[in-house]
Parts: structure tokens; sequence; C-alpha cells
């Protein structure tokens, strides 16, 4: 049977990773993007997975969306809440618009969208939710008070999440990115990379297809009695 799975974010980066990930487990893929049109377009051209586009920080937006997702592909079985953005500056120095934005963008959407799909998966009493966390999320990061306590928020909203729909077969994760080669990353300064590097006892980047691998597995059959756990993909950076 042929799973709808939703990625939101999902044209670049480790959002694409997930994507080609879960289109090579056999789903049905759409994923959102908000601003590159271009780059979005390419990526459909290029691995045949449907793109949507509009802002999972917009309420009425994601409504919108995902009922085109639905119309044009079928009701979601796999949501992926992935979408996120970064405002970084000292919290002294951050200013209401960097902190809201992110807390729109990166917690908010949690809401936004699951909102959509979440009657339907208990309904058919079938759903795989992944929602993506961060390194930064478990061990907090100076400079990004409003991005760690977004991808801490996720966490608790995953394990309630869970706690609500396992009886009906729902199951809720959370997957805990470190550091990965994305565009994101590489536009940190080369010797802050260099020192996160060293930070992590693999001693590499993670590669966006170790997020795309596991995300893939919790979206499967196999991992029906997993659900409210949080999964570190991080190379041992951070060991909770």
């Amino acid at each position: 049977m042929e799973r709808i799975a939703l990625v939101t974010g999902g044209t670049r980066g480790l959002g694409l990773a997930i994507a080609e990930a879960l289109r090579e487990a056999g789903c049905r893929v759409a994923a959102t993007y908000h601003h590159d049109e271009a780059g979005a377009r390419r990526m459909a051209q290029e691995t045949g997975i449907a793109v949507y586009r509009w802002d999972v920080a917009d309420a009425a937006a994601s409504r919108d969306g995902v009922a085109r997702v639905g119309a044009e592909l079928g009701p979601v079985d796999i949501l992926v809440n992935n979408a996120g953005i970064t405002a970084d500056a000292m919290f002294h120095k951050m200013s209401e618009e960097q902190w809201w934005r992110v807390m729109h963008t990166n917690l908010g959407s949690m809401f936004n969208v699951t909102r959509q799909v979440i009657e339907g998966m208990r309904e058919r009493r079938f759903g795989r939710i992944v929602n993506i966390s961060s390194v930064n999320g478990r061990k907090g990061q100076a400079g990004q008070c409003n991005y760690a306590a977004a991808k801490a928020g996720i966490l608790g909203f995953t394990k309630a999440l869970a706690l609500e729909n396992a009886a009906r077969s729902v199951t809720v994760n959370a997957v805990a990115p470190g550091y990965c080669d994305t565009a994101m990353v590489a536009e940190v300064r080369p010797e802050l990379l260099q020192a996160i590097v060293a930070a992590i006892p693999v001693g590499r980047l993670g590669a966006p297809a170790d997020i795309g691998r596991m995300v893939a597995f919790l979206a499967g059959k196999d991992a029906g009695f997993i659900t409210g756990a949080t999964f570190d993909v991080n190379g041992g950076q951070y060991l909770a």
C-alpha cells in the first residue's frame, strides 16, 4: 500500500534527504517550501517529488496547503515536521522579531500542520509523525535561545501527542540531528566549524542521508511499537 508522506521544508538540506529516503521506501512524497521557488521546481523535476509552497508559520496557509495535498495526492499518512529557521543573537541583544519569527516557524508549525492531519490519521487508525528537533534543543547553545527553546518545545509536544494517539496506532517520535553537512552549516565561520567537528566523537559532520534513514525507519511499518521517543543522531556529540 502506497503511503502519502508530507515533509515540511522538504526541498533542500535535511528535508530533501528525508523526502528522498521516504520516496525510496515506497512512499508518495510531497514537500513544502516557502521562499526558493526556482530551487523547489528544480528539485521536483530532478526527483519527481511533488512540491507545495506555503508558510508553515501561517495557520490558514497550512490548512489550505494540506487540503491541496490531500486533494491531489491523498490523505497524509506520514508527516515529517522538518521546516525550521534560525535568527541567532545573544539573548540580551535579541529582538522581539527574531524571537517570534523562530518560535512561530519552528514550534508554531507543529500545531499548524499537525492539526490538519491528526484527525484523519486517528480515523484511519494509522499514522506516523516525526518531528525534527536538534542537538541544540537537547543541550542548548549560546546565541540560540530562540532556536533552542523552540526545538526543546518540540520534544514535549512529541511526548504529549504520542500519549494521546498511541491507542489509535498513530506514532509520534522526534529526531534530534547534530551538525550535518548542509548549506546552513556551511555558512558557519571556518574556525568555528573546525571547533564543531573537533567536538564530534565520530570526527565528522553528519550526512543528510543519516537523518533521512532514521526518519524513514520511524515512518515504516517496523516502527509501530516506537512512540514518544527522541532519537539523537549526532555522532556522539551529546549523549542524553
